[in-house]
């Protein structure tokens, strides 16, 4: 717990001091999602392999929603600015700190997007990894939160994938 706040203090600490950045990370934080599903949508009326692809990212966020909504059931984290005096930029709920929405549905998606479409990928993860460090940055998580969710939203879409294309296999075999 003391490197994770050591880890917060060293990002939030910039915030408040760059209006510029402040800025940014407050777009990021609250507007990045907006990117995420405008590629779905594209990659929605692209072709058929997009569409599946697609189909998965959105089965995978809603997994990911599931199960963030398991883990805020029985896990209470305080947020950062609950223990102490910290610079929070934009109003937030009063929920758990773990695990972050944000970077849960952001990683779902983008890993989904990254185990068929490489490049367009790992444009995405530079969008999720962008998007947990901004959620630092506001005051909102700490890094193990992002980093712990990263790894449930990345890790989800994973199974979802595979499960499909158990799927898959399954179906060829019967017919």
């Amino acid at each position: 717990m003391e490197m994770d706040d050591k880890g917060f203090r060293t990002i939030n600490q910039l915030a408040g001091r760059y209006s510029v950045l402040d800025m940014l990370m407050i777009l990021i934080s609250k507007k990045v999602r907006y990117i995420f599903m405008f590629v779905l949508i594209f990659m929605w009326f692209r072709n058929d392999s997009q569409k599946k692809l697609t189909l998965n990212a959105v089965i995978s966020a809603v997994f990911t929603l599931f199960i963030h909504t398991l883990m805020k059931c029985f896990y209470f984290k305080p947020r950062p600015f609950i223990k102490r005096r910290v610079g929070i930029l934009i109003p937030s709920k009063m929920d758990s700190s773990f695990s972050s929405k944000h970077t849960l549905l952001t990683f779902a998606v983008s890993t989904s997007i990254f185990l068929h479409k490489r490049i367009v990928g790992l444009v995405m993860w530079g969008l999720s990894m962008l998007t947990g460090f901004s959620r630092v940055w506001v005051g909102h998580h700490y890094p193990s939160d992002i980093v712990r969710s990263a790894f449930v939203g990345s890790l989800t879409s994973i199974a979802v994938d595979k499960a499909g294309c158990l799927l898959k296999r399954m179906n060829q075999k019967i017919k």
